[in-house]
């Protein structure tokens, strides 16, 4: 007895020599946009607290600066090789993977928030300055964080990290009750949302005994007979919380209202950044952790992008030129049809190869530029027509000429008619997604609604650069000298200069992707993991 306690402090010292590490290191450069993103949100919350009132526009300028270093920190990731928080237990499974999907959608969720940022700039009168700010790069750590999660816990976590703050931003107009109202209307289907989210992730991993979505995909491939219905089970309510964050249709009623009463920069933001969060979700559970259900969620997608291209298009046709904020009830009703053409390739994959994945990152990045930049242009219009009625927009050629050749640019894009030709060539890579796949019956529900947004996208563009119009009694009353006058649409607007360089911006880019739309149609042809 005496003898075996003696020997056991060696014997514990030995197994501890061989024992594998549990303790993990840390790859700070990996990890630096997402985090440089929320180390400035927590910054500038507590700067706010010893700034002056009429100091606080620097707020705006320092979450410019931290965004776009964040941007600039994604250069030394380019090879995309690196990964962090890995299990050092004898698996290659990482909670953390800085890969070129990853780096692609954090420059466009990053990007998509510096743009935000120019647009919010003189557009914060009467908004607490620093809590808009504070939320509005959480929001963007958050979904900064999502595309390089390989964990259902980081994914949930990151997910609700840019979720939370952006039902805040929605709200954030104090005493205005349509935006309490759209906040509510948002929180409240969102909770529903991810409720049922967490009930799939829950039965995904009792299937299985991971969160890790490399080992759930190892696991899933040999499901035991009596759980393969609860693994089922898992595997489609997990969508159902990112089918929300991209507003397919049944999921998409809080985007109208939302859209309407949120600040314009915030609705710009939920339509490019809020959508990204949600396809990088899709992506990564069905392509990484589920592609042996894929007979499951491949259908399922598939019928999703058609209903809610449908439901989209059919819904911005029918809206009336001269209802107040109609034409950000249009851009809402786009967005809901554009998520219906990116979810076609992701359902492609299910039927050939995740190459096809490629297709909705390429024309993600194409809507992000052309849908901020519309965007830009109505919050330009919105300074002389608080209204935004589209009904605003006719004459705006005499006025605003640069303005609307751009915005006419834009909804071309959105389109896919020339001169957007980066647009084009995007709705050709979705479509021919579709084809490949073997999925005709989409393809040809993807034409017929290609068919329909372009009346509503023309009649838009026709009406920039029609003649004003001015009315007989307003002709009679005016001198022959300002009978040309128009009376709505054309009357002068100052632009700052943060929103004139957002447009600017916006308009080089996607000028830049249609006279050499390789530098996005790459995507469509490469596996990006």
């Amino acid at each position: 007895m005496t003898a075996d306690l003696s020997t056991a402090p060696g014997a514990l010292a030995a197994a501890a020599d061989t024992a594998p590490s549990v303790v993990q290191t840390i790859d700070w450069l990996a990890i630096a946009p997402p985090t440089l993103t929320a180390l400035a949100a927590l910054l500038v919350l507590v700067t706010d607290l010893f700034l002056p009132a009429h100091r606080k526009r620097l707020l705006g300028y320092g979450t410019l600066t931290a965004l776009a270093a964040a941007l600039v920190l994604l250069i030394p990731l380019r090879a995309g090789d690196r990964s962090t928080f890995c299990v050092t237990t004898g698996t290659q499974a990482c909670s953390y993977t800085a890969d070129h999907f990853t780096l692609v959608i954090q420059a466009l969720v990053l990007g998509g928030a510096f743009l935000t940022v120019l647009l919010s700039l003189d557009d914060t009168r009467g908004l607490p300055v620093g809590e808009y700010w504070f939320l509005l790069l959480a929001s963007a750590a958050g979904a900064a964080l999502l595309p390089a999660s390989r964990d259902l816990a980081t994914l949930v976590v990151a997910l609700e990290v840019a979720s939370l703050p952006a039902f805040a931003l929605v709200g954030i107009k104090r005493g205005d009750r349509r935006s309490s109202e759209a906040a509510l209307k948002f929180f409240l289907s969102s909770v529903v949302a991810t409720a049922v989210m967490l009930l799939g992730v829950s039965f995904v991993y009792a299937t299985t005994g991971t969160l890790h979505l490399t080992e759930i995909a190892d696991r899933l491939a040999d499901v035991p007979p009596v759980l393969d219905t609860l693994a089922k089970a898992g595997v489609a309510l997990t969508l159902v919380g990112f089918a929300f964050k991209t507003a397919a249709a049944p999921f998409h009623f809080w985007v109208p209202d939302t859209y309407i009463g949120a600040p314009l920069p915030i609705a710009a933001y939920l339509s490019v950044v809020g959508k990204a969060v949600g396809f990088s979700g899709i992506i990564l559970v069905t392509v990484i952790a589920f592609p042996s259900y894929a007979d499951v969620w491949g259908p399922a997608l598939a019928v999703l992008a058609a209903l809610t291209m449908t439901v989209g298009n059919v819904a911005a046709l029918r809206q009336d030129g001269t209802r107040a904020r109609s034409a950000v009830r249009l851009l809402a009703w786009s967005s809901v049809a554009q998520a219906g053409y990116l979810l076609v390739p992701i359902a492609a994959a299910a039927y050939s190869s995740d190459e096809q994945i490629g297709a909705t990152v390429a024309y993600a990045l194409m809507y992000a530029v052309v849908n901020l930049g519309a965007f830009t242009v109505a919050a330009l219009v919105a300074r002389a027509h608080p209204g935004n009625r589209i009904a605003d927009y006719r004459g705006l050629c005499t006025t605003r000429p640069l303005a609307a050749l751009a915005l006419g640019f834009f909804l071309l894009c959105l389109a896919g008619l020339p001169p957007g030709i980066i647009g084009l060539f995007a709705k050709v890579a979705v479509f021919s997604a579709a084809v490949d796949a073997g999925l005709g019956w989409l393809a040809v529900v993807m034409a017929v609604n290609v068919v329909i947004a372009l009346y509503y996208y023309l009649r838009w563009t026709a009406i920039l650069f029609r003649t004003p119009e001015t009315t007989v009694e307003s002709a009679r009353a005016r001198t022959p000298r300002t009978t040309g006058t128009p009376a709505s649409g054309a009357r002068g607007f100052h632009a700052p200069s943060p929103l004139t360089t957002a447009l600017v911006l916006t308009a080089a880019a996607g000028v830049l992707l249609s006279g050499a739309p390789q530098l996005v149609l790459r995507f469509a042809a490469v596996n990006l993991f």
